[in-house]
């Protein structure tokens, strides 16, 4: 799943390890991927965009583009993280209403393999809304890394001190499954 010239779109969310995505561009890259960063709008203000366009060489995209831009390479695969609870249950239910919800609407239509590492905390994890999302999600094919040997949800107001073991490469990983 990683020849080379495989597109890779990194969907990044706002949520505390959002800023740290260069390590999962970095990952990825060594394993000969394109990486195309596409921001959720509230993202934009946890990321570094100058830093990841000079890093991928490709612009951060966050809105629909204008019909005179170039279109983008169509994606080999995706990878959401951090994901968060919004973005999670959004897709699940098949909202579109930002950029990077409109790619994800299309993509398990499109066969193009979806890998979501969610930031959650587990008060959110443990409602009913949000397991029905994953299971949802599960269904569809898409790769959820959350649970026993995955990912566990961190304590509500502890967000902060999981930020430096947000595990990337579990993502990456992923794809190789």
């Amino acid at each position: 799943m990683t020849e080379s010239g495989k597109v890779l779109y990194v969907i990044v969310c706002a949520a505390g390890p959002a800023g740290d995505v260069g390590e999962l561009v970095t990952l990825a890259q060594d394993d000969g991927w394109t990486v195309q960063i596409v921001a959720t709008p509230n993202a934009l203000d946890f990321i570094d965009v100058p830093a990841l366009e000079k890093r991928t060489g490709r612009p951060v995209r966050s809105r629909y583009r204008k019909p005179s831009d170039p279109k983008p390479p169509r994606a080999d695969a995706i990878i959401v993280a951090p994901a968060t609870y919004n973005t999670i249950n959004k897709f699940a239910q098949g909202i579109a209403d930002t950029y990077a919800l409109g790619l994800l609407a299309e993509a398990p239509g499109l066969g193009i393999p979806v890998v979501i590492l969610p930031f959650v905390n587990s008060a959110l994890a443990a409602r009913k809304p949000f397991r029905h999302s994953i299971d949802s999600l599960r269904g569809e094919g898409i790769a959820v890394l959350l649970g026993a040997e995955q990912f566990e949800p961190h304590p509500p107001n502890a967000g902060g001190d999981q930020i430096d073991t947000f595990p990337w490469d579990l993502a990456l990983n992923a794809l190789h499954q």
